[in-house]
């Protein structure tokens, strides 16, 4: 990908040097490491991006494996990785959300014992929240955990598993009724070899990366395996996602960046009645229209991960960052492929592949009509309080 890129936005006062650092050194390290395309081979695909990733040092960011987690750090990290690549975004993204449930909350034999290696690459982590009937409404969850001496006994079942049947380990949330409602979950690790733990299904998705439902029949969990306090697992997830929902809108926002360093460099060189495509009046409408989505989607963005790293709540700002960049990188990445005419649309041209890529992202942690209804509610509450 030979473009040059626009980085002023690193001098912005949401980030420290070590950050623009941090993003020119894993912009170079993915421009020398990573290729647009994969093997057909997608398990082992997200297997060796993982393993690079470690070696590189890149995951020990996404863990929290120091106590710490640096939500602006990964938002540029899987914006940078995003545009080079959407499973190197997806692999580094997946053992983060996986594990920082684990750093957030974990005791410190937990810690020594998955972080250390999830960050190394040499273990591969998931995270196990949504069921068939239970995705954006976590109260209505299922599955279920049965207290048995120092075990908990899991029956039922877990969906739109990412890295499902690759994953060393996966947290998961059971019900374990101490109260109604979200109040009556616990958060576990669950090794993947544990008995009773089965791969019911690989699902298949446009933009292929791992993905699987889970079965849990009588699978036994040793009370040490669980994070935090029992009923606190609604907190352990709304925690670990409130710091990678808003790296979902700097993902987002990588896909985008890409899609018009892609447009720009193709209507600068398309040659159409004697000019270029650039020369059209509704070119440059369009291209103004995309550069001004993407810079706002950036300022939501690293708004909301400033905010979290100066220990404020950022609820409503993650939603309105998540719900702006996807929407957004939905509309430029259309733009592109329409700008592009057929070669748009042919299959694993970078545009036709950042097509797939994005569409997912409006879904997963939280769709985009219920990141409307989480800032509604959020500015109710706060007239409420006013």
């Amino acid at each position: 990908m030979n473009t040059t890129r626009d980085t002023t936005y690193l001098d912005w006062p949401f980030f420290e040097a070590r950050h623009a650092e941090l993003e020119r050194a894993l912009d170079a390290w993915a421009a020398q490491h990573l290729s647009d395309a994969h093997g057909a081979d997608v398990d082992d695909a997200c297997r060796a991006l993982v393993a690079q990733l470690g070696q590189g040092g890149w995951l020990a960011h996404a863990t929290g494996i120091d106590g710490q987690i640096d939500t602006r750090a990964i938002c540029l990290m899987r914006e940078t990785l995003a545009r080079h690549n959407g499973l190197a975004d997806f692999a580094f993204a997946m053992q983060g959300l996986g594990s920082g449930a684990i750093g957030l909350f974990g005791s410190a034999q937990n810690k020594a014992r998955y972080l250390p290696e999830v960050a190394s690459g040499k273990r591969i982590a998931a995270f196990a929240l949504s069921e068939p009937q239970a995705g954006s409404d976590v109260a209505a969850m299922a599955c279920a955990a049965r207290r048995d001496g120092d075990e908990y006994v899991l029956d039922g079942e877990k969906t739109w598993i990412s890295n499902g049947g690759i994953a060393d380990f996966y947290v998961v949330f059971a019900r374990t009724g101490e109260a109604p409602g979200a109040r009556g979950i616990s958060a576990f690790i669950v090794d993947a070899d544990n008995p009773g733990l089965e791969i019911a299904e690989r699902i298949a998705v446009i933009a292929p990366h791992p993905l699987a439902r889970l079965r849990f029949k009588h699978c036994r969990v040793p009370v040490s395996q669980r994070l935090g306090e029992a009923g606190q697992g609604f907190k352990v997830a709304m925690a670990t996602l409130d710091v990678f929902r808003t790296s979902v809108a700097a993902a987002a926002l990588g896909f985008a960046r890409r899609a018009f360093d892609e447009a720009l460099r193709h209507a600068t060189q398309r040659q159409m009645f004697g000019q270029t495509l650039a020369d059209f009046q509704l070119t440059q409408a369009k291209l103004a229209q995309m550069a001004t989505g993407i810079d706002a989607c950036a300022l939501l963005t690293y708004r909301a991960a400033w905010q979290r790293d100066q220990g404020r709540k950022v609820t409503k700002e993650a939603a309105m960052a998540k719900l702006t960049a996807t929407e957004t990188a939905q509309q430029v990445i259309d733009a592109a492929v329409q700008m592009f005419g057929g070669m748009g649309v042919v299959s694993d041209h970078p545009v036709e592949r950042l097509y797939r890529e994005i569409r997912a992202l409006r879904i997963y942690e939280g769709a985009s009509e219920v990141q409307q209804l989480i800032i509604a509610r959020e500015l109710l509450c706060e007239a409420a309080d006013a």
